[in-house]
């Protein structure tokens, strides 16, 4: 099948047709922002600062599990507590806005997607068509499973550890907003982008730079790479949550291999 005529748009029709699919996008954005601005501060006591207290519900599993299983790590169990303050004056306020628009972004990240496939749908053919709505749906299903991998684990085992760490007696540990809510997004951020490597390997292979061997030839090298990069995710360097943060990483490279052609 052939691409679709679009012959008699010009130039300035598709950009018409660009432009107001970015409207669209900014209004479903500032929406969506708006919505997370009025309820943010509810979300900030039950879901943001959640991993800061000791009934976050990772650390009361933990605890029950050491009781029968004694193979957790001194900082994943017994109480816990971060002190969070804030030391600008302006921090609280800009955060609150600065929040509420990466949230919309996050949660609009289907609908953006989406709206972008749509402009460039009639220039594909109808395999290309297919085939592309298929691999962004399931890009979009990693992005949030890697999203939740890093709220639900990397960010909260990361600040136990580093919350909890002392060089010295002398000093005490109390975390700042912006120091706690840096570490936040980015944890999480970039668990959600570290899960697109199926998608990226798809892509590659569907244009000819990445085949199956590539992953069968250096399996071992990666094995390598993923264990220094869960390490720098989680600086602690104890087996346990070393393990638990390589473990998903390295199954992605495994679906990464079963997706890309021989």
């Amino acid at each position: 099948m052939s691409v679709p005529d679009d012959s008699e748009m010009t130039f300035w029709d598709h950009l018409d047709d660009l432009r107001k699919v970015l409207f669209r996008i900014a209004g479903f954005v500032t929406v969506l922002t708006l919505v997370f601005f009025a309820y943010m501060k509810d979300l900030f006591d039950a879901v943001i600062l959640a991993p800061s207290r000791n009934n976050f519900f990772l650390y009361e599993w933990m605890n029950n599990m050491s009781k029968k299983f004694p193979v957790f790590p001194d900082f994943c169990v017994g109480s816990f507590q971060v002190k969070i303050i804030n030391i600008n004056l302006s921090s609280q306020f800009f955060i609150h806005m600065s929040t509420s628009l990466w949230f919309g972004l996050v949660m609009s990240f289907p609908f953006i997607i989406y709206q972008l496939f749509i402009f460039v749908k009639p220039a594909l053919y109808s395999h290309e068509s297919k085939n592309a709505g298929w691999a962004f749906f399931f890009g979009n299903i990693l992005f949030y499973i890697g999203l939740a991998i890093g709220y639900l684990l990397v960010f909260p085992l990361t600040l136990r550890f580093l919350a909890g760490y002392q060089l010295s007696s002398f000093i005490e540990n109390s975390v700042s907003l912006d120091s706690y809510m840096d570490s936040f997004l980015m944890l999480c951020f970039i668990m959600g982008l570290v899960f697109e490597l199926p998608l990226l390997s798809w892509l590659l292979s569907q244009i000819g730079i990445l085949h199956r061997s590539f992953f069968t030839r250096f399996r071992k090298h990666a094995i390598v790479i993923l264990l220094i990069i869960a390490a720098f995710i989680t600086p602690s360097g104890d087996p346990f949550t070393l393990f638990v943060v390589f473990l998903p990483i390295y199954m992605l490279w495994e679906i990464s291999a079963l997706v890309v052609k021989k």
